[in-house]
């Protein structure tokens, strides 16, 4: 049998976003032109028209125009300054080495730059509110009921309901089970239809114009019964697949030749968000380098001659994809483990330099690490890296553990500034830094990131479990 070919179905709206784009574009050149007279010129379409194929290709790359609905509007608004912001570096390069873009001042281009997001973004706005509007005038609004009452079915509905743009009306639940056999739904989705039977009955009358499936994977032959059902009327089916069954990081779906493939353990950080964290990185360490270049030095003179041995210490850690890294630390034991067993510190170590217990309790210990995130082996925010030794200890004592490699490790992360800083003396200890760890691949935001940094700057003064 041919397997159909599978495509998101957001052909038509992602024309009328280049199209809006595109007008976006050249309002920001007409606006340039009356602030900036004198850059009218021959050069003036080629740049629009070069402008425009570039911001197709960045927006390729960025995945502007993915489906944004039930998206905060801050990501779409970032990936879209992202996006006019790499298409105009790359127009300025072509234009300094074709020449067309030299009657083009620095303030000009600025202007440029500064102007179409602002009509870009407010196109997007408006769309919103436009699509809001219709579904509060309930002109763009369709029914929808769900079949199978469950977790998934009722997690379903709840992100539907806080996604108004989708224009969706809950209806209510269908299930051939008894009540009994059913979880409890909460008060304000208590709305139960009746058997699966009378869902194809309300649908044939055209009473229900979406439905969503819920049941489990391994009722096959139940589903297939349904969608045989449902083919005698016009309302939409879509098979909802049962993922909570597996611990999700990060999931998204994509197509291979027409095929769906839904990823379970996937990297967040792909396209304009992968970058953007990078550009963060770079930024921030680079700024908190040169800030603390003289503290550093006075560390590394500090370390040397309060003990014997290196000033920086070298241990082998995990990094992206359980890649072995070196992470740099400043020396504060009169030992350097790293090998098949690893100590971890405990309080009043009796390892500790003179200097050591100091520099561990506000972590300047830590500051060398700086060095690995501009080479690019380590994040700012991330979960943080353990000895490999503790690593082959914990995998095959707590589930998942190895999951948390799929982003780069962190001078800071989610677990440390939740109160799981320190030593991990008890597996439970571990257990609970680790899902923290999880909780950040899936959640996480350049905002998350944000505010795990201003959080850590008031941990790191009050010195909890810090030795």
């Amino acid at each position: 049998m041919d397997r159909p070919n599978i495509r998101q179905n957001n052909t038509t709206i992602k024309l009328v976003f280049k199209l809006l784009d595109a007008g976006a574009i050249g309002i920001g050149l007409l606006f340039l032109l009356q602030w900036f007279p004198d850059s009218d010129s021959k050069a003036t379409i080629a740049s629009y028209l070069i402008a425009l194929g570039m911001f197709s290709l960045s927006a390729e790359l960025f995945g502007l125009y993915r489906n944004w609905q039930g998206i905060q509007f801050a990501r779409e608004a970032t990936c879209g300054v992202m996006t006019w912001g790499t298409t105009l570096l790359a127009l300025f390069a072509v234009g300094n080495l074709s020449l067309y873009t030299t009657e083009f001042s620095s303030s000009a281009l600025l202007f440029w730059f500064a102007v179409t997001p602002i009509v870009s973004l407010s196109f997007r706005i408006w769309w919103r509110w436009i699509v809001a509007w219709l579904v509060r005038k309930e002109i763009y609004t369709r029914k929808f009921a769900v079949v199978g009452v469950n977790d998934l079915g009722l997690q379903l509905v709840k992100n539907i309901n806080n996604s108004p743009e989708l224009g969706l009306k809950f209806l209510g639940f269908y299930d051939d089970r008894p009540v009994a056999r059913t979880i409890d739904l909460p008060i304000d989705l208590r709305s139960r239809l009746g058997r699966i039977s009378s869902l194809i009955e309300h649908a044939r009358r055209s009473e229900v114009n979406v439905v969503f499936i819920t049941l489990p994977m391994r009722a096959e032959e139940r589903i297939r019964e349904v969608l045989d059902e449902l083919s005698d009327s016009t309302t939409s089916v879509y098979i909802v697949p049962d993922l909570l069954v597996f611990q999700m990081l990060h999931s998204r779906w994509s197509d291979i030749q027409g095929l769906p493939v839904v990823s379970v353990f996937e990297n967040p950080f792909y396209g304009v968000d992968g970058m953007l964290k990078r550009v963060v990185d770079i930024g921030l360490a680079t700024a908190c380098l040169l800030f603390a270049a003289i503290p550093m030095a006075l560390i590394a003179t500090a370390v040397k001659l309060t003990s014997p041995g290196p000033v920086i210490f070298t241990q082998k850690r995990y990094g992206l994809d359980g890649r072995e890294i070196r992470v740099l630390k400043f020396r504060s034991m009169t030992v350097c483990e790293d090998g098949n067993k690893v100590t971890q510190a405990a309080k009043n170590d009796s390892r500790l330099t003179a200097i050591g217990g100091f520099l561990r309790s506000t972590s300047l210990d830590e500051l060398p690490q700086l060095f690995n995130v501009m080479l690019g082996n380590m994040s700012l925010i991330g979960p943080r890296p353990h000895a490999t030794a503790h690593n082959e200890m914990y995998r095959s004592q707590i589930d998942g553990y190895m999951m948390r490699h799929k982003v780069k490790p962190g001078i800071t992360g989610l677990a440390q500034v939740s109160g799981c800083r320190g030593e991990t003396e008890t597996l439970e200890k571990m257990a609970e830094r680790i899902r923290y760890d999880h909780q950040y691949i899936r959640e996480w935001s350049i905002w998350l990131d944000l505010k795990i940094l201003f959080r850590t700057c008031s941990v790191v003064f009050s010195k909890q479990n810090a030795y």
